[in-house]
């Protein structure tokens, strides 16, 4: 056993490796992105285990929030019902960008204790460092949700100041020459 953190019970348990790209184009153009997720399943066998569940219905959606991921609704629930020793994304990050999901992932995986792997570490939600890790983490991951859509918006209001805002009409208005 490698990690002090992956107890036997684990072991007895599935892992999942979840896997999921923010947009389409992502799923298109980002391959590399999409062998690395996939290359998980190894650290999970070199961690011990040997029944690997890979959930990824989530490709193409964004962990941000308002859409509905029917994969990590089903990895929650495969959690909540104690079949799991192991969640595990490439990073974190992966699972939830939003604090209502995350804070309820890390809280089930602490209830049932299940450990969260990524690339560089393993998390037990049942230690308290660990926990603090991971709220930490989530908080970042919401601040640079937040600050991106911060930053997209500025340069568009200064595009507007500009003038070189072009915004295309909505479904049944036609746009009617260089007027607005």
């Amino acid at each position: 056993m490698i990690s002090d953190k992956v107890r036997p019970h684990h072991l007895e348990r599935k892992a999942i490796l979840y896997v999921r790209q923010s947009s389409a184009h992502q799923v298109l153009h980002n391959r590399e992105s999409s062998a690395l997720q996939y290359a998980m399943r190894d650290r999970l066998t070199a961690l011990g285990w040997s029944e690997i569940e890979v959930i990824d219905d989530d490709l193409g959606r964004s962990a941000a929030g308002g859409i509905q991921r029917a994969g990590f609704e089903r990895m929650v629930a495969e959690v909540c019902l104690g079949k799991v020793g192991a969640v595990c994304a490439r990073e974190v990050s992966r699972f939830a960008r939003n604090s209502r999901d995350w804070q309820q992932l890390i809280e089930m995986c602490r209830v049932v204790d299940t450990v969260l792997v990524d690339q560089e570490t393993i998390y037990a939600p049942r230690h308290g460092n660990d926990r603090l890790l991971l709220g930490l983490k989530g908080s970042l991951n919401e601040y640079e949700l937040d600050l991106l859509r911060q930053r997209s918006l500025s340069a568009r209001y200064e595009k507007a100041r500009r003038g070189e805002l072009v915004v295309t009409a909505p479904v049944g208005f036609v746009k009617a020459g260089d007027r607005y």
